[in-house]
């Protein structure tokens, strides 16, 4: 599922699609590659409003899962299951961010036969590659990020994003799921603010009209 996501805008064309209450990102960088278990940015909601803030991509992995209870967590990045009681506890408005980005990617399912990697397709809404945002959600933590080699024990802020069956622009390429894209201000305002009775009819994937294939593998040599 989607590990790697791109934003390629500024804060003020962020600040023009939500009303932010305040910004404490500092300086955005004008290109952005997200990785999973680094800071990327986030709109989340907060006691004063909402706020532009940088968290790190990865929520805190279901201990079932981890190799050992005290083992470094690298973080759980997309989430689909949100039935599951650990997802359950961070669905409440005071836990749910949206996440900008203007471009998003997925291997395909057959490697080179060169270099026997899977090809990496990016997804936006168009060619010119605008704004939108990923359905997310937050949380305070305290635990040991990042690897046996490189732990990183403390309190962090973490966020994830939710997932959703694959539409018919992204099954061709990655048939299990794609990433819940919001592409409207209403969209992003019930997001944060409604009941989740009425936030989860957001779980769905995005009409395959609004989103494109921008950036496909290059074919092979000869």
């Amino acid at each position: 599922m989607c590990n790697l996501y791109n934003l390629t805008t500024n804060q003020q064309a962020i600040r023009d699609f939500v009303a932010l209450t305040h910004d404490s990102i500092g300086n955005l960088e004008p290109i952005l590659d997200a990785y999973p278990d680094r800071p990327a940015p986030v709109v989340r909601n907060t006691d004063g409003g909402l706020e532009l803030a940088a968290l790190t991509w990865g929520m805190p992995t279901p201990v079932e899962h981890l190799k050992s209870p005290d083992a470094p967590d690298i973080g759980v990045t997309n989430v689909r299951k949100t039935w599951i009681r650990h997802w359950q506890q961070w669905l409440g408005v005071e836990h749910r961010c949206v996440v900008p980005a203007t471009a998003f990617s997925e291997y395909g399912q057959t490697p080179d036969p060169v270099t026997k990697r899977k090809p990496l397709y990016w997804f936006a809404l168009d060619q010119t590659q605008p704004l939108f945002f990923f359905a997310g959600i937050w949380t305070r933590w305290e635990g040991t990020r990042g690897s046996n080699r490189t732990p990183r024990p403390g309190d962090h802020e973490l966020f994830a994003f939710l997932t959703t069956d694959a539409n018919d622009v992204v099954k061709p390429i990655h048939p299990k799921a794609m990433p819940v894209i919001l592409t409207r201000s209403d969209e992003v305002e019930v997001w944060l603010t409604a009941d989740w009775r009425d936030a989860k009819t957001l779980q769905r994937p995005l009409p395959a009209g609004r989103l494109e294939v921008v950036e496909k593998p290059a074919a092979p040599a000869g």
